[in-house]
């Protein structure tokens, strides 16, 4: 009688070692629920033209094309600098802890020691950004060839500048 409550005991153990666990399979349909739930309500040929007007070129500095959004925004974490007019973002979240910690690897990983962070916008967004400058030529020269100087994984699909209002 002993033995056969210790072999179900076992086998419920084994059942419960064995039963749902999270893999990557479960985190990609999750993720794309979520994708789609982000899209209800808009076809998928209106949110193509929101996705290409958000990410679409506005300007020519020096024979390149640029992307540059004007932005009211202020620096928003450990920092009394007063940002530039002209910031490189290479990334965006929603949420400051986040922000914080690309600027960080930014700084240690990459020596981009003038890397900061500002927030606002329509969005209320953070804006990480990689270098700031006075004059957008300057920071228009810094997007060419941009891949090459960060060691990590730029986020933004094309870094761009933030102008500051």
């Amino acid at each position: 009688m002993k033995q056969t409550l210790y072999i179900i005991l076992l086998a419920v153990v084994a059942a419960l070692a064995t039963g749902c666990h999270s893999n990557e399979k479960n985190y990609r349909e999750a993720y794309e629920k979520a994708v789609e739930h982000r899209k209800t309500g808009i076809g998928a040929e209106t949110y193509a033209k929101i996705e290409a007007e958000r990410q679409r070129y506005t300007h020519v500095i020096n024979g390149d094309s640029v992307r540059m959004v004007y932005v009211n925004a202020n620096v928003a974490i450990d920092s009394t600098d007063v940002p530039s007019r002209y910031n490189v973002v290479v990334a965006t979240f929603s949420q400051r802890i986040n922000a914080k910690s690309y600027r960080d690897r930014l700084r240690e990983e990459c020596g981009f020691a003038g890397s900061y962070v500002l927030f606002g916008g329509p969005d209320k967004l953070y804006y990480v950004v990689l270098e700031g400058y006075e004059g957008k030529e300057a920071a228009a020269a810094m997007l060419r060839g941009l891949d090459k100087k960060v060691k990590i994984k730029i986020l933004e699909p094309l870094p761009w500048i933030l102008v500051k209002m």
